[in-house]
């Protein structure tokens, strides 16, 4: 028998096992055919590449399918190269974590709170979402749109959604702002600085920052969206900012900077442990995001991750630090959940390392079922207020199930407990509060592990015709530099003259306060009760006021 060379050796070791491999295959059966986008698998294990493969098609209309060299959109999943980018920079004691963000961006408002570089890296500074303004402003995702446009929105915003570093709430205005940072201290924009600092000592040649959106990118898939069955359009944006995402990464590169974690070449074990030493909010509660990246556990093991999500591209990324193992996937089509694939995966090739017997939070792959007499579902149908971010929450039953309605979204429930739920599709479940034999007079949603402020149940405002009427006019918003325009039919209230999801009929709430799919109004009146405006809160924007302009 022919002798095996060590090196070889090792690989195959390191190799997972042909049953396992089928195993996974058999999850990405549904994108493992022509005609289709799908994704590339990347499972790292100890420094190697252990499994790779791609499943479907980069481009539909070449027909080029998806290799681990292919390179996808990973959004969100970018900000960890952000934040390495600022962590070399405070290496370089060119700043520090703690620098008040008006040192290097002094038209910035002054909001009352000192907003550290921290604040920003952390989801802790207040900053309302610069991609929800963009939206709002009117410019779509297909409209190219420049730093410059970004930074001058973020600039108009007059309030802060909340006092900063008493809350944690995901704004990708921060992680923008850290791209301007890195800009403006080292006269190189952060797509170049990161090439020259991260992508290319690291040997990753083919990774490389979008930020000019008539780029060409080689090996680059496509995004779509499914459209009618079997069909699908490009799903892809021409926004021009970096920092909160922008990167086009492959498998076989993502090694590369995984790796980094383990034997640091780029930034030393100080930037390691800085990506990933979780936040404090300022009255000392730990939060689960660390620096660009979350860091929790998942069935009991320490997980270091994060997901992205930006048009047609879907990535999930996640490191487990204690057995050495990763699991990337990366997806171009807006109807694939990486973030369910990439648990499943992980169930597979870490199985005997998970706790025995195996501890599940409750979650949409592992709902667990209390023996107690379950709360019946009607008392628990209702709309309750999460005052904190004024937002409405719905639950209505359909077909015996309950359905959560939030952010113009639907996501079933299903119950892991007399009165809590799993949210199916995401990492969050859902508490209610029952007393007696009444309704629920509460709910919680908790995301990842971490709770979000208590939704109090109110009754539903029903206003006459005569009410509504007193709404209709035209309302203007300074801190936008757009008007909008409110019209009666059908006995409905509808927002007009924005391309947003905002606009649309809206569904009265409490007195004086309606929501639409995308957003909450909150009217305003005078001493004489005549309605002079409303306050706008959307997604990770609060409180952006309109004027009554006739």
């Amino acid at each position: 028998m022919p002798s095996v060379p060590s090196a070889a050796l090792g690989l195959l070791l390191l190799a997972l096992p042909p049953a396992m491999r089928l195993r996974i295959d058999a999850l990405f059966k549904p994108y493992d055919k022509p005609n289709v986008p799908g994704c590339a698998l990347g499972v790292f294990r100890d420094g190697r590449l252990a499994y790779g493969r791609g499943y479907g098609w980069a481009d539909l209309e070449r027909a080029v399918p998806i290799t681990t060299a292919t390179l996808f959109d990973i959004g969100s999943t970018s900000k960890q190269f952000a934040a390495a980018s600022i962590a070399l920079l405070a290496e370089d004691h060119k700043l520090a974590f703690t620098d008040d963000v008006r040192q290097y961006i002094p038209e910035l408002p002054d909001y009352g709170h000192v907003i550290t570089i921290d604040n920003l890296m952390r989801h802790t500074s207040g900053l309302r979402d610069y991609a929800g303004l963009l939206d709002l402003a009117g410019h779509g995702l297909e409209e190219a749109t420049t730093d410059s446009q970004a930074l001058a929105l973020i600039v108009r915003q007059r309030q802060l959604n909340f006092p900063t570093g008493s809350r944690y709430e995901y704004s990708n205005t921060g992680y923008f702002l850290l791209s301007v940072i890195v800009q403006r201290v080292s006269g190189q924009p952060l797509a170049d600085f990161a090439r020259d600092r991260i992508f290319r000592p690291l040997g990753m040649r083919h990774t490389r920052y979008r930020n000019r959106y008539a780029m060409l990118i080689p090996d680059r898939a496509l995004g779509y969206a499914p459209q009618g069955t079997g069909a699908f359009v490009n799903s892809m944006s021409n926004w021009e900012q970096t920092g909160d995402g922008a990167v086009h990464l492959s498998v076989e590169d993502a090694l590369k900077w995984d790796e980094n974690f383990y034997h640091p070449r780029v930034g030393g074990q100080w930037m390691v442990d800085q990506l990933q030493a979780r936040g404090t909010l300022a009255n000392g509660d730990s939060i689960a995001y660390a620096r660009g990246l979350f860091v929790h556990p998942y069935r009991g093991l320490r997980r270091v991750e994060h997901g992205g999500d930006w048009i047609g591209y879907h990535t999930a990324y996640a490191r487990f630090p204690d057995q050495h193992t990763s699991i990337i996937v990366l997806c171009n089509s807006d109807g694939i959940s990486p973030d369910e694939l990439g648990d499943r995966v992980a169930d597979i090739v870490l199985a005997k390392q998970f706790p025995t017997p195996p501890h599940h939070s409750p979650s949409r792959d592992h709902p667990t079922v209390a023996s107690a007499t379950p709360i019946a579902m009607s008392r628990l149908v209702g709309s309750y207020f999460e005052d904190t971010t004024s937002e409405v929450l719905r639950v209505v039953g359909k077909d015996s199930a309950l359905i959560l309605q939030a952010s113009g979204r639907s996501f079933p429930l299903q119950r892991t407990g007399p009165s809590n739920f799993s949210v199916t599709g995401l990492p969050a479940s859902v508490a209610f509060s029952v007393d007696g034999e009444g309704p629920a007079h509460a709910l919680r949603l908790r995301v990842l592990d971490e709770d979000r402020p208590q939704a109090v149940r109110f009754t539903p405002a029903i206003p006459d015709t005569t009410a509504l009427r007193a709404y209709a006019a035209a309302y203007h918003s300074d801190e936008l530099d757009v008007t909008w325009t409110l019209i009666l039919a059908n006995n409905h209230l509808v927002l007009t003259g924005t391309r947003s999801d905002i606009a649309g009929p809206l569904d009265p709430a409490q007195p004086d306060a309606f929501t639409s799919p995308g957003g909450y109004l909150q009217f305003t009146r005078n001493a004489a009760g005549h309605v002079t405006g409303f306050d706008l809160s959307a997604s990770r924007m609060r409180g952006i006021h309109f004027d009554r302009v006739h």
